[in-house]
């Protein structure tokens, strides 16, 4: 069963996305907040799997909400919903540690299928999207060192890093190296606790950046360092 904490500041978003998820057979709605000051909270207090956070709340805004639960819970799985789709919006909650993107308008399975990605460590940007946000992440860093293999990384760890860093599912991934799902988030898991990674997002940025990933979004065949296995 997935938990769910749902976070907004109108009770008949709160109302939808809660019947929608427990329809599901699947998910349970664990908790619901009208603020962030409240959605920390609840997240300290039910520990969900997934939180759907706004990003335009009172008191503590959405931004500051993300910060402040992945603080005390760093295993959760922060998905922005809101109204609000340009791509400053997109950054700023990723940088902020958030996994995905929806807009209240998607159709409802969208939703859904969102959450399950989410709690199964899945990315939820597209890559024209994610191709968008590496691009900005990386021109905010321009004044960092340049490419450095990953440190401590096995060759598959960076194999797989590498392949994230293009946009490519888990499903994808495991389907380009002959492997099984399980083993790609494996290594993904090794890979992000390892370098103090806390979603695929910086995970490809990292990919990009240490230059495993060239600028067409292509993977760099030659792995530039790490351990064999």
């Amino acid at each position: 069963m997935i938990r769910v904490l749902v976070a907004d500041d109108q009770a008949l978003v709160r109302a939808g996305v809660r019947m929608l998820l427990q329809a599901t057979g699947d998910m349970e709605v664990v908790g619901e907040a009208e603020d962030g000051a409240e959605a920390v909270r609840l997240a300290e207090r039910h520990l969900p799997d997934v939180v759907l956070m706004d990003l335009r709340m009172p008191r503590v805004d959405g931004l500051e909400a993300i910060r402040r639960v992945l603080a005390a819970r760093p295993g959760a799985r922060i998905v922005v919903l809101t109204t609000f789709a340009e791509d400053g919006n997109v950054y700023a909650a990723l940088r902020a540690g958030a996994v995905g993107f929806l807009v209240k308008d998607d159709e409802p399975e969208r939703m859904v299928d969102a959450v399950r990605r989410a709690a199964a460590g899945e990315q939820l940007l597209a890559p024209s999207v994610l191709r968008r946000v590496v691009e900005r992440f990386l021109a905010a860093e321009e004044q960092a060192a340049g490419p450095a293999a990953p440190p401590g990384l096995t060759e598959r760890e960076i194999e797989v890093l590498a392949l994230v860093g293009t946009g490519l599912s888990n499903a994808e991934i495991a389907e380009e190296l002959h492997v099984g799902v399980t083993t790609v988030k494996t290594h993904i898991a090794a890979a992000m606790d390892k370098l103090g990674l806390r979603n695929r997002i910086q995970a490809a940025v990292v990919a990009h950046r240490t230059g495993l990933v060239d600028a067409s979004f292509r993977p760099v065949r030659q792995p530039r360092g790490g351990s064999s296995g």
